[in-house]
């Protein structure tokens, strides 16, 4: 059976290569593009992981929802993307335990992203 994953992103563009580029690796893909959109599915916990943007409608958005998310279920992976480290020069991470403490993710991956890179750490974590 087919791992679902949810993606969040409100850039149209990014939003379509991904979902292309999971089913292309035999994942289900259902998407958001804004925070609203994105609750809506979380109630729903129709997924088994989430790729979550940071900046949406609100500049916080993605940590939002990574929260609520983890909230619902502690083991379902969250990866964050942003172009947030590329555009300010600050530097995002959830690698040590302090940082996913705050930031309810189990990744974070910088855009642009690596497609081998995503598939990867999905793997890693619904294994």
């Amino acid at each position: 059976m087919s791992k679902t994953i949810l993606v969040v992103d409100d850039d149209y563009d990014f939003l379509e290569q991904t979902k292309i580029r999971l089913q292309s690796q035999g994942f289900e893909v259902i998407t958001a593009e804004n925070e609203e959109e994105a609750e809506t599915l979380i109630e729903e916990n129709n997924f088994d992981a989430a790729i979550v943007d940071i900046m949406l409608e609100n500049d916080d958005a993605g940590f939002i929802l990574a929260y609520k998310i983890k909230s619902k279920n502690q083991d379902k992976p969250v990866i964050i993307t942003s172009a947030v480290t590329k555009e300010t020069g600050l530097d995002f991470d959830a690698e040590t335990e302090e940082e996913k403490s705050w930031i309810k993710a189990d990744t974070f991956l910088s855009k642009p992203i690596r497609y081998e890179q995503l598939y990867n750490e999905l793997n890693k974590l619904m294994d």
